[in-house]
């Protein structure tokens, strides 16, 4: 006699999801997968159990559906009754590969909230810069900035972000005041491949090339840095340089409605992983924690 094959935790779990919110789309946020990979999921549960679940395109349940659901239901409260800490003891390990500047502004001022939350999870965090090729090995769980556009990789976005000019107050008091855009002819623009001035320049109807000359930076934290030592204007995301604008080491140039409304950057921070990697529970915590706690 073949014994019944067990569908695997991530399809139960994602059945369970979908039942509650009928929705795909909330469905794949709370699950930090592609719509895609829930339908497939789902797809694959009915396979496994030979019936139908949802009847109609609004995730109504079937009478089979809503029977498997209770005991779908029952098995996992049974599951979080026995932590797998408790099967396996000792803590479980997560290496996750951060860009510096959000690890500095973004994760490491919430991620004690993590740490208490899930005492049981060691969390590794190492430097990485996928859009420059510095990227960190046998990373679990990356956060990448970009565009998204990651062929290798499942991924879920994390953060969208505006930028905006930034100096420090005597840098601005030196060469200011900064009316109009144009204003910053001629002045020493902070660069970094990772922040491109072109389409802050394009939002301002301005026909100016990517500037050539002037400081260079690979992360976005030291440009601050040097921004708020006098060096120059440095193009930033404002969630990333909130730290320098509340401690007032940089400021905006000029009035928003007059010098230039923020512009949205061409690039995001995302989320990645390989195929499989959410099978375990400490990074489907950690990806679910951490779009939370951003979001």
């Amino acid at each position: 006699m073949t014994a019944a094959r067990i569908p695997p935790i991530q399809c139960l779990l994602t059945f369970e999801a979908l039942a509650r919110l009928r929705s795909v789309t909330q469905t794949s946020e709370e699950m930090c997968v592609t719509p895609s990979a829930v339908s497939h999921r789902v797809k694959q549960l009915e396979q496994i159990i030979g019936t139908k679940l949802f009847g109609r395109a609004d995730f109504s349940l079937t009478v089979e559906g809503s029977e498997y659901l209770a005991h779908v239901r029952e098995g996992l409260a049974m599951l979080q009754k026995f932590p797998s800490s408790a099967a396996a003891p000792g803590k479980r390990k997560l290496r996750l590969a951060v860009t510096p500047t959000f690890a500095r502004s973004i994760l490491i001022p919430r991620l004690r909230q993590f740490t208490e939350a899930y005492p049981e999870i060691d969390l590794t965090l190492q430097v990485s810069i996928p859009l420059l090729d510095v990227v960190a090995e046998d990373a679990d769980l990356m956060v990448r900035f970009g565009t998204g556009r990651y062929a290798d990789m499942e991924h879920v976005c994390l953060m969208k972000d505006e930028v905006t000019p930034l100096a420090s107050p005597a840098f601005v008091r030196e060469h200011g005041p900064f009316l109009v855009a144009e204003d910053l002819e001629g002045e020493s623009l902070l660069r970094s491949p990772l922040e491109p001035w072109r389409s802050w320049f394009a939002a301002h109807h301005l026909d100016w090339p990517e500037p050539i000359d002037g400081s260079q930076f690979n992360d976005i934290g030291l440009m601050c840095d040097a921004a708020a030592a006098g060096m120059g204007v440095a193009l930033v995301r404002l969630k990333l340089g909130a730290p320098w604008l509340e401690r007032g080491s940089l400021v905006r140039l000029g009035s928003n409605t007059v010098f230039g409304g923020n512009v949205p950057s061409p690039h995001a921070h995302y989320l990645c992983w390989r195929t499989g990697m959410m099978d375990r529970w400490e990074c489907a915590a950690f990806a679910d924690w951490l779009k939370k706690s951003i979001g």
